[in-house]
């Protein structure tokens, strides 16, 4: 097509299961979080013989793994910080996402052949910050979310050649000033800063004069109550080409606590739109219809543009997710070699399913027969976490994900 960089697909995963669907998937970054500095302090997040086990099978398969490691930092959290960088010094991730100088300072003393990456918790709206993070060594920056694309492209035009944009594409967007968020610190004493927000901005909120307690005052939004802060996700697959025109380095999207059919879902639809943008401008416009069909066949809040394209509309829209489908399971292999899947959601003996497999089109089956680990067949799933053997009538392969649709 062009002679345009090809921009990195950087995808979110909560646990080693999660890394591998990405990477299988056509995630060329993955960015995870180890048992502290991050900011989903809730995520299962990796151990790290995890992550030193992540990390190789993502390098296997030709895919680089971030570390986050983006926590404000309170006086206590140094020293922690400290033997928490030596660590990951030896697994060697192949850059840190951090967003406090204090700890940048350290990173750059104790890792110093890890490359640097700033989060977009770092607040970085303008050209003269990417530069002074720049002349202090890092290697790339997330830009903020409030960020339209003229801005972004105009950063891009400034910054040296070999500084690196990053920008997110996909996900959950926060109300708060590019994540920097009090609401939960002030409702809950849990410090989202700290990675342990109890996400207040999706709930439901009343007005109530001051005279009259209890006496609750409609504020009328939408069926599923009112919900101030809420915000919808964002969603920039059919903007490929605005985007690559603006120079974005790497497209970042949000989800450390997503499941592996989200994860699935989302690498599937941006890998094709970007490969296919790449190839063929033409196959790629005609085919967005089919881009926005896949992504919505994960759990996710109505979609928008976000700041890329100036003032968002209305993003008031209630907290409920939509499930366009629902996540049966993930094709594993046992020891024999055989493929077996573990039971995520409840489906039986003549239900139509749909399955993923990594780089092929979905296909959809009737399941024929259920089998447990006894060999015993079974019409139900028993019960979650179970471990079955599926016929579907197709050839199954490992990291195969099935699905319901909705």
């Amino acid at each position: 097509m062009n002679n345009t960089k090809k921009p990195e697909l950087l995808i979110p995963a909560g646990n080693p299961e999660v890394l591998r669907t990405a990477v299988m998937y056509g995630a060329d970054a993955v960015y995870c979080g180890g048992d502290s500095l991050g900011l989903r302090a809730n995520a299962d997040n990796f151990s790290m013989s995890e992550l030193k086990e992540s990390i190789a099978f993502a390098h296997d398969h030709g895919t680089k793994v971030y570390v986050t490691t983006n926590i404000f930092a309170r006086n206590q959290d140094m020293r922690g910080a400290l033997r928490f960088l030596l660590l990951l010094n030896n697994v060697k991730p192949d850059a840190l996402i951090i967003s406090d100088p204090g700890i940048f300072t350290m990173a750059k003393e104790v890792c110093p052949d890890i490359d640097i990456h700033i989060s977009t918790q770092a607040n970085s709206t303008n050209f003269g910050s990417f530069l002074f993070w720049h002349k202090l060594g890092a290697k790339r920056v997330v830009a903020a979310r409030e960020l339209t694309i003229d801005e972004l492209a105009e950063i891009k035009a400034q910054i040296p050649e070999d500084m690196e944009l990053e920008a997110f594409v996909h996900g959950a967007m926060c109300i708060s000033y590019s994540g920097r968020c009090l609401i939960s610190s002030y409702l809950n004493g849990r410090d989202a800063n700290r990675g342990d927000c109890t996400h207040p901005c999706r709930w439901k909120y009343a007005l109530m004069e001051e005279s009259r307690p209890g006496e609750y005052f409609p504020v009328n939004e939408d069926d599923g109550g009112t919900t101030l802060y809420s915000s919808k996700d964002l969603n920039m697959v059919g903007h490929i080409p605005e985007l690559v025109s603006a120079g974005i380095d790497s497209f970042k999207v949000e989800g450390r606590m997503k499941t592996s059919l989200y994860v699935a879902s989302v690498t599937a639809a941006y890998r094709r739109a970007i490969d296919e943008y790449f190839e063929d401008p033409e196959k790629y416009k005609e085919n967005i219809p089919q881009y926005e069909a896949e992504v919505r066949k994960c759990t996710t809040r109505p979609f928008t543009t976000g700041f890329y394209f100036g003032q968002p509309e209305q993003t008031v829209d209630g907290p409920a997710y939509y499930k366009g489908a629902v996540y049966l399971g993930t094709i594993r292999k046992d020891e024999e070699g055989k493929l077996y899947f573990i039971q995520k959601n409840k489906f039986s003996v003549g239900d139509e399913i749909e399955v993923m497999s990594p780089g092929k089109e979905p296909r959809t089956v009737t399941v024929k027969s259920l089998l447990n680990e006894a060999g015993e067949y079974v019409e139900t799933c028993p019960h979650p976490e179970e471990k079955l053997y599926p016929d579907l009538g197709i050839e199954l392969q490992e990291y195969d994900i099935m699905r319901k649709i909705n």
